[in-house]
């Protein structure tokens, strides 16, 4: 029977294959030893651990005397002990995982490439000045906004360098573990990613605030509380699945839990505040043009004043009942 001895890695990927012929190559020796038709390099093998004996129609698998025997599947093989291959099967001996396959044996069908596998053409670097420059820009346009008039020039270089300079070593730092994983460093990936989460990052924050002032919605800009943490979830799986693409789902489940724990003891912190997300009121004030509703009489503010007196008497009460050296200082 004509077949293939196949060498799997930890993953189950084959790293090489030993091609047994008809009758005359029949016996195939594994072990250690010179004299061997296969020689693995594994200290758990004796010289001569096992042998596949193959006929014309079938293929057994016969164990030597050893220290470590072997497994067929799920079954423990031990010295002098033999058990048929049949058309497919994987099978262990020391610490080298194995696979026999027979050449009648259906072929399983091919699998395409994945992501990360697909080689492709040299792009140009393009995209880099330009997502630079707009972060850039942002970050200018923010220091600006808390600057006062007769601030110097120069006083921008710092603020503009230090975010800068924390992108390139973010994506430096997740080059160099891709490199220790796969033997490549895609630094520009890991910078394009990080470049394009910091600019939705820097746009939300002004996008957020800007859409609850125009459309006097002051919870709505509450969402950043809970956009911001799954925002980063999302960057660290970004650039893990770079590194480690065949368990990217479970990367992501395991971020998500984590996220769900830590939104789960933020509420907790806040459960005695009125509101468990967000700024108990809207900070941000646009230009006046972008308001989109109408502005309500002072009134209704005094309405609401008196809605608080309740919950604020009863946090009152709390405090004066409040053992003596129980309270915070200020």
């Amino acid at each position: 029977m004509k077949g293939v001895i196949e060498i799997l890695d930890r993953e189950g990927q084959v790293r090489a294959a030993f091609k047994l012929g008809g009758a005359e190559q029949g016996r195939v020796r594994i072990g250690r030893s010179p004299d061997c038709e296969l020689v693995l390099d594994d200290v758990h093998l004796a010289g001569e651990h096992a042998e596949i004996r193959a006929t014309e129609s079938s293929a057994e698998l016969v164990l030597f005397p050893s220290i470590n025997g072997g497994w067929l599947g799920e079954h423990r093989m031990s010295a002098g002990e033999s058990a048929a291959l049949g058309g497919q099967a994987l099978f262990q001996l020391g610490a080298t995982h194995l696979r026999w396959r027979a050449a009648d044996a259906p072929l399983p069908p091919e699998v395409p490439l994945a992501d990360h596998q697909k080689r492709q053409a040299h792009r140009s670097l393009w995209w880099l000045p330009v997502l630079m420059a707009a972060w850039a820009c942002l970050q200018v346009f923010d220091f600006w906004l808390g600057a006062v008039p007769d601030t110097k020039l120069i006083a921008y270089a710092w603020p503009l360098l230090t975010p800068v300079i924390a992108a390139l070593a973010w994506a430096g730092v997740w080059a160099l573990v891709t490199q220790l994983f796969q033997h490549r460093f895609p630094f520009a990936k890991h910078l394009r990613r990080v470049l394009i989460w910091a600019l939705a990052v820097s746009s939300l924050d002004y996008l957020l605030p800007g859409v609850a002032y125009s459309f006097g919605w002051p919870r709505f800009a509450a969402l950043s509380d809970v956009l911001m943490p799954a925002l980063f979830a999302f960057l660290i799986w970004w650039h893990a699945s770079l590194v480690w693409p065949r368990v990217r789902r479970s990367i992501g489940v395991g971020l998500g839990v984590l996220l769900m724990v830590a939104l789960g003891l933020r509420v907790g912190q806040r459960s005695e505040e009125q509101y468990l997300f967000g700024a108990r009121y809207l900070s941000a004030l646009p230009p006046p043009t972008l308001r989109l509703v109408r502005p309500k009489p002072p009134e209704v503010l005094l309405d609401d004043l008196r809605e608080l007196r309740q919950p604020l008497d009863k946090m009152a009460r709390k405090d004066s009942n409040a053992p003596a050296g129980s309270e915070e200082e200020e």
